[in-house]
C-alpha cells in the first residue's frame, strides 16, 4: 500500500472530497447517526470521474458502472475483488480504532484467521482444506504486516465464506451504513452500503453502494442502472430484487457483521 493511500484512510474524517459529499436531491438530509457511518461516509474519492483500473494497470472494460472512484489502493495482485473490498473496509475500520481483537475473518475452509494471532507471529500452514496455525515469526505490529494479513485473507476467503460469516438483516427498513448485499458462491458478489439519506418529510430512505469486482480493481461508487435521475442513489424500497450494474440481489441477501 502506498503512503498517500494510507494517510488518506487514516485521516478520512478530514478529507474534503469523500462519499458524504455525494449529495442526493436537495430535499434529502444525510443520516448521521448510524453504526460505523463516520468512517465509511468519509472514504476519500478521486477527483472527477476517472476510469476504473484493474490491479495490473489496465482499464476495466466496462466503464459505465461507476459514479466515482474511491481513493484507496488496489494492490498489484489479483486479490482485492468484491468480497475482499468489504473485508478491507471492515479490517481498516477496526484497525483505525486499534480494535485488533475484532479483526478476524473465516477462510473458505471455515478456519478463522485472526489478526491478533497474525501480529503475534502465527502463520497458517495450508494443505488442501486443512489449516494449522504455527508461530514462525516475531511479534510485528507494523502497518506492512497488517497489509500482509489482509492479503492472506483475500487469498483464502471470498463471497462464500463471508456470506456464511455475516448475519442476516431481518427487515430491509433496518438497513444501516456498513451493511452488505452478498451472494456467496463461485463466483458470488458483494456490495456495501457506504451512505444513506432520509427525506425531510416523508421519511423515505436512499442508500449509496460501493463495490470491487473481478478481476481486482479500483473500488468504486455504483450508478443506479434503473433510475438515472436518482443515480447514484438507490431507493430503499426497491421491490423484491435490487438491480446493480453487474449483479442482482434479493432483499434477503442483505447482511451485516
Amino acid at each position: 500500500m502506498n503512503s498517500s493511500s494510507v494517510n488518506r484512510l487514516e485521516n478520512s474524517s478530514k478529507v474534503e472530497n469523500s462519499c458524504r459529499d455525494i449529495k442526493p436531491c436537495f430535499a434529502f438530509l444525510k443520516w448521521l447517526i448510524l453504526s460505523r457511518s463516520p468512517w465509511l461516509r468519509h472514504l476519500p474519492l478521486k477527483a472527477g470521474k476517472p476510469p476504473i483500473y484493474l490491479y495490473d494497470g489496465r482499464k476495466k472494460f466496462n466503464q459505465s458502472v461507476h459514479y466515482a472512484v474511491i481513493d484507496i489502493d488496489v494492490g498489484k495482485r489479483d486479490l482485492q475483488q468484491c468480497a475482499d473490498a468489504v473485508i478491507r473496509f471492515r479490517a481498516e475500520y477496526l484497525y483505525s480504532k486499534a480494535d485488533y481483537n475484532a479483526i478476524h475473518f473465516n477462510f473458505t475452509s471455515g478456519d478463522e484467521a485472526s489478526y491478533l494471532k497474525w501480529r503475534q507471529g502465527y502463520r497458517p500452514l495450508i494443505k488442501g482444506n486443512k489449516v494449522k496455525w504455527r508461530q514462525t515469526r516475531r511479534f510485528d505490529p507494523s502497518r506492512r504486516n497488517f497489509q500482509q494479513y489482509t492479503n492472506i485473507v483475500f487469498s483464502y476467503a471470498g463471497s462464500y465464506s463471508l456470506s456464511r460469516e455475516l448475519k442476516p438483516v431481518k427487515k430491509l427498513n433496518q438497513m444501516k451504513i456498513g451493511d452488505i448485499f452478498i451472494k456467496g458462491g463461485f463466483p458470488g458478489h458483494a456490495v456495501i452500503v457506504v451512505d444513506m439519506a432520509i427525506h425531510k418529510t416523508t421519511g423515505k430512505k436512499l442508500f449509496l453502494l460501493a463495490q470491487s469486482y473481478m478481476p481486482a480493481q479500483d473500488v468504486h461508487i455504483l450508478v443506479n442502472p434503473l433510475n438515472g435521475n436518482l443515480s447514484p442513489w438507490y431507493e430503499l424500497e426497491f421491490g423484491e430484487t435490487l438491480y446493480t450494474p453487474e449483479w442482482r440481489f434479493s432483499r434477503e441477501q442483505l447482511k451485516r457483521f
